[in-house]
């Protein structure tokens, strides 16, 4: 398969792993995906990094959209935050990806190819 192609298919993936995990989040709490309770708290530590590893860019976004509309950062830092976004997204699909190979492998089956 193309590089192009495998770096598409992986951010398509972990967009939808960061939407359905941020969406599921909120419809559970209520609330708004953010950095901020009760989805990121010093007391329940394990969660935290959980919740923040797969719903993060759904979080970064969230959370700079709310500073842009409040003018607390710049058009610039807006930005940075989106190509961050872009960036974690990307990673989160090569990990699901190598999470779901590596469960497939484990169980037996074999990948075509």
């Amino acid at each position: 398969m193309d590089p192009l192609a495998l770096t598409v298919f992986a951010f398509v993936v972990g967009l939808t792993a960061c939407g359905l995990a941020g969406s599921m989040m909120e419809l559970v709490s209520g609330r708004k995906v953010a950095f901020t309770e009760p989805y990121v708290s010093p007391s329940h530590l394990l969660r935290s990094l959980l919740a923040t590893a797969c719903a993060g860019p759904f979080m970064l976004v969230n959370d700079a959209l709310d500073a842009r509309r409040e003018r607390r950062i710049s058009t610039l830092a807006l930005m940075s935050c989106g190509c961050t976004a872009i960036a974690w997204a990307l990673a989160l699909g090569v990990v699901v990806l190598a999470i779901a190979s590596w469960t497939v492998r484990l169980l037996g089956s074999s990948l075509p190819g």
